[in-house]
């Protein structure tokens, strides 16, 4: 394992950032192999293009080993979204899933529904938008052939129990929408079928850093509707011919990758791997306990769960809604970037978020307290 201490050093940005749930800075080392592969391209020779390209390989090999599966089951997207998409358009009968999902989840389900008529919507509300095993169990049908749900849940920092929810649906199929967890949180991922995700948030890669696995049992259920031509085992082009998909995760390819991001993929992937997956865990899950310390101390609700193994990253404060505005004003106003919406405020915390930003937020939250009319 490498050095967590040089690995929180690399977080050079300025104090004050709380958003990293909806983007992540960019590490120093992405930023290097970025500028470095820029110039490799802008060479124009076949042997620098080719060094570029090999990074999409080293990508899928660290994806499959924090995945805990092989590289053959692992393909490079250019978002979650479109992981989601390859997933949900290939399915067939009842799909279960909650309408607090984030969209990549309820708009593909509802397009793909809409479009190929395959697709029977089982909507579920669960209480508190927190979609727990005794919610699935409770919503299941004869009809359910799959179910989806984040890993986790961006509005409510709610880390979704993937070994539990397995247990309960049986031989279903299990999607997860990883890309608020993924490189941060130690997930059961073997008891899923599909994962997606992305690398612009937690893993501070930049965007067209998405990618997915598929599992034996999603690769024989799952029809690669939307796969293009490079999504066969053809040998170079498939000229004149139109040959079946691959058997493989490669199936659900379109075209093409960014080679580009998968570099700065492959180079974030190495530091987190380098440093390990609970170690980080263990800081980040301190990090967010501090942002509840504050929250508690100036009396601001919280609705993310407080035990360590149903978070992750993410924070929402839930104050009361003549306090809303007053609060986001006052965390603007001393410099801190988080998330406002619908009421509440997201506050997302990394494993390298400072004692410098902390203060800053401890001193948004005694100011808006002190104001605060009861």
């Amino acid at each position: 394992m490498g050095d967590l201490d040089s690995f929180l050093a690399s977080f050079d940005g300025e104090p004050g950032y709380l958003d990293w749930a909806a983007f992540g800075p960019l590490s120093p080392a992405v930023r290097a192999e970025a500028q470095a592969d820029t110039e490799l391209l802008g060479s124009g020779r076949r042997s620098s293009i080719e060094l570029v390209d090999d990074h999409a390989r080293t990508a899928r090999g660290l994806l499959a080993d924090l995945l805990g599966t092989d590289a053959s089951q692992v393909v490079l997207q250019p978002s979650t979204s479109y992981g989601l998409m390859q997933a949900i358009y290939g399915l067939a009968g009842g799909l279960l899933l909650s309408r607090a999902e984030f969209p990549s989840l309820t708009v593909s389900a509802t397009r793909a529904s809409e479009a190929l008529g395959s697709i029977e919507l089982q909507w579920i509300d669960p209480v508190g938008g927190f979609v727990t095993p005794d919610a699935v169990r409770a919503a299941l049908t004869p009809e359910t052939r799959a179910v989806a749900v984040s890993l986790v849940d961006f509005r409510t920092g709610y880390r979704a129990d993937l070994t539990a929810l397995r247990d309960v649906i049986g031989d279903r199929l299990l999607i997860v929408d990883a890309i608020q967890g993924f490189g941060v949180v130690a997930a059961d991922y073997a008891a899923a079928d599909v994962v997606c995700g992305n690398g612009y948030k937690w893993l501070r890669s930049g965007r067209g850093t998405g990618f997915a696995w598929y599992g034996e049992r999603a690769l024989e259920r799952i029809a690669p509707v939307l796969s293009g031509y490079r999504g066969t085992e053809a040998s170079g082009l498939p000229l004149d011919e139109v040959p079946a998909p691959a058997p493989s995760a490669e199936a659900f390819t379109v075209s093409g990758i960014d080679t580009l991001a998968a570099a700065r993929l492959a180079s974030a992937l190495q530091e987190f791997s380098e440093v390990g997956v609970a170690a980080i865990e263990a800081e980040l899950a301190a990090r967010t306990a501090d942002v509840m310390f504050f929250a508690d101390r100036y009396e601001v609700p919280v609705i993310t769960p407080r035990e360590p193994e149903r978070r992750a990253g993410i924070v929402s404060l839930a104050p009361a809604p003549q306090d809303a505005a007053p609060l986001a004003a006052s965390l603007a106003n001393h410099g801190l970037t988080v998330t406002v919406r619908s009421g509440l405020v997201r506050v997302a915390p990394h494993v390298g978020t400072g004692a410098d930003t902390l203060r800053l937020f401890g001193d948004a939250l005694a100011a808006f307290s002190s104001s605060r009319v009861w």
